[in-house]
């Protein structure tokens, strides 16, 4: 008999509190003309409005406005190419089709690594649905991205935050600087900051640790700075991307050390805590045996068609089934999969996120409103 984890997988709730719907409501309170059922988390019109992408967490300023917050969850695979496709389109990611840090491109023995991106794939063929951005340039609503100068013309960039003009801003400094102006400079505006620095310290010595800490420090003045440098009546949300586990040594399973779990596979995808299994063919079936018996309670197992019917990614449209694997493996707990000789980098992080755990699910939405 195949064990399976202790606890159920936390589900994203698609269509009623996950990033694609804080996108989706933060434009639909920005437009007036918007249907009311597209504002599902009933946010309060505002003429501006300015989103910070980061991971906050126990820090003054930030607490205090988690006092009257609750969580929304990321969405699966709770990773930042996912991540970063639902709050640009406002569609979950069975729609958006950007399914992971690594998946498929279909009819191509290729794996499109969604952060470094590949010049053989169009991102605006790879995700063809309008983003939150140009909507709301065609509602007369200028849309600003604050980031560092090399998120310009990146295909990431262009697949989920097409429609935005970039505002180069290195330092955090420079990220509350350039965000106020632009929402000082206009009237209507819907303004994206970016900043990924805690989730690298996370990575590298875990969220439990001294760096990651102080790193959460400048964050918190970071949300602070720009909530007082906001012109009168602008709402700033604050969320996370995703959220993250701490995996020692004694939880990971190398994949590329046990030939079974490569037999039948053509290509491996995902990461570590959310694997895209992909199967030669005829393959399918014995790769989900093996990949349930192996991994047994540490992971939730499921086929393509499981995956798809227990909602993991929301409902998918048809042309993106394809890219999610044969095989979907999300792990339970701080549990692994990594692969020492295929992804050296990707194995040796200490903080690795993607499942559906409530440590990785479960990201604030926290909002503060200018006076």
């Amino acid at each position: 008999m195949t064990l399976e984890p202790r606890h159920p997988p936390i589900v994203p709730s698609y269509g009623a509190g996950t990033l694609s719907d804080l996108s989706s409501s933060i434009l639909a309170s920005l437009d007036p003309e918007a249907p009311a059922e597209q504002n599902v988390l009933g946010l309060a019109p505002s003429p501006r409005a300015c989103l910070l992408r980061d991971h906050p967490a126990a820090a003054p300023f930030l607490s205090e406005l988690a006092r009257n917050s609750r969580p929304i969850t990321a969405g699966f695979p709770a990773t930042t190419v996912t991540s970063m496709g639902s709050l640009g389109t406002g569609r979950p990611p069975g729609q958006h089709g950007m399914l992971g840090y690594k998946v498929l491109v279909p009819g191509q023995d290729l794996l499109l690594n969604g952060l470094r991106w590949d010049p053989q794939v169009d991102p605006r063929q790879w995700q063809p649905w309008p983003t939150v951005f140009e909507r709301a340039v065609a509602a007369g609503i200028t849309a600003v991205h604050v980031a560092r100068r090399s998120f310009r013309d990146k295909g990431l960039t262009i697949a989920a935050l097409r429609g935005t003009v970039l505002r180069p801003a290195e330092s955090m400094g420079a990220l509350a600087a350039q965000a106020a102006a632009a929402l000082a400079e206009n009237a209507r505006a819907f303004v994206f900051v970016y900043h990924g620095d805690l989730d690298g310290t996370g990575h590298v010595f875990g969220v439990g640790s001294d760096a990651w800490y102080y790193q959460l420090e400048h964050v918190d003045k970071l949300a602070e700075h720009l909530a007082h440098a906001l012109p009168s009546g602008t709402c700033l949300y604050v969320t996370a991307d995703h959220g993250m586990v701490e995996v020692g040594p004694e939880e990971r399973l190398d994949v590329d050390a046990m030939p079974e779990l490569r037999a039948g596979l053509a290509l491996l995808g995902g990461e570590p805590r959310a694997r895209h299994l992909y199967a030669r063919p005829g393959a399918a079936g014995d790769v989900l045996a093996t990949w349930r018996e192996v991994l047994g309670d540490r992971a939730w197992v499921l086929s393509r068609d499981e995956a798809i019917k227990e909602g993991w990614f929301g409902p998918v449209d048809a042309r993106m089934a394809d890219r999610i694997g044969d095989v979907v493996a999300a792990a339970a707990g701080s549990f692994a999969a990594v692969a020492t000789q295929a992804e050296p980098g990707e194995s040796a992080l200490f903080g690795m996120h993607g499942s559906l755990t409530a440590a990785e699910q479960l990201i604030p939405a926290l909002t503060f409103t200018a006076t």
